[in-house]
């Protein structure tokens, strides 16, 4: 496998929960709380119905790899930047994982075909508002930056949550209000908000997935 470092870059490694995982300061440093996501999602895998799971904006893949980790489900991973495609290959494989996960690089409406489902989808997208993008200096701008109101790639997640969740399927979503949270679940009639946790930095949301709003989209 080819290393996703080069020569000029310093690759680091921190420990994610049970998992190391590597990565370098083109992406976005994994956030050790955000193994909450992975947590919430774990659960949700073990009453969800047979399919696979899906990381959108998956970044070196750490979410998603913790979550299969703790319940084993086949993974795929979205993401649009190749150096941390290249690094959540790398992380799937040092985890013993890689049997279970396809990472695929691409934008998020283009990664999946059209009949793909599945039965939770985690996404972890950039949600800070565009003018408040200089707050975060140390941070790859492609990572953090959500447009106007921080949620133009949080819509694209909740738009390929809705086209390829199963029935009764989850979606656990990474935002940073719950105000967020609330304009997206008014945005979006496929997907129910059931849940919101607050987190150190962020938010997590839970969307669940109806049989009937299911079946109205097909």
């Amino acid at each position: 496998m080819a290393e996703p470092a080069t020569a000029s870059v310093e690759r680091r490694a921190m420990a994610f929960d049970r998992l190391e995982i590597a990565y370098d300061d083109r992406v976005l440093e994994p956030r050790p709380w955000t193994a909450q996501q992975s947590h919430w999602a774990a659960e949700l895998i073990a009453d969800a119905p047979a399919g696979p799971v899906l990381e959108l904006c998956s970044g070196v893949g750490h979410i998603g790899l913790l979550a299969i980790a703790r319940r084993p489900r086949p993974l795929v991973c979205v993401d649009v930047s190749p150096v941390a495609c290249a690094y959540a290959r790398r992380n799937a494989e040092a985890a013993g994982l890689s049997r279970l996960v396809d990472v695929r690089e691409g934008r998020l409406d283009e990664a999946l075909t059209v009949d793909e489902r599945f039965a939770v989808v985690i996404a972890d997208p950039p949600w800070v508002p565009s003018a408040e993008t200089g707050r975060f200096p140390q941070d790859p701008l492609l990572a953090i930056d959500g447009g106007p109101d921080g949620l133009d790639v949080a819509r694209e997640c909740l738009r390929v949550a809705a086209r390829h969740l199963l029935p009764d399927g989850d979606l656990v979503l990474q935002v940073g209000t719950r105000g967020q949270a609330e304009i997206l679940a008014g945005e979006c009639d496929m997907l129910r908000l059931d849940e919101v946790r607050y987190c150190e930095r962020g938010v997590l949301a839970r969307f669940h997935c109806d049989t009937a709003s299911s079946a109205s989209g097909q």
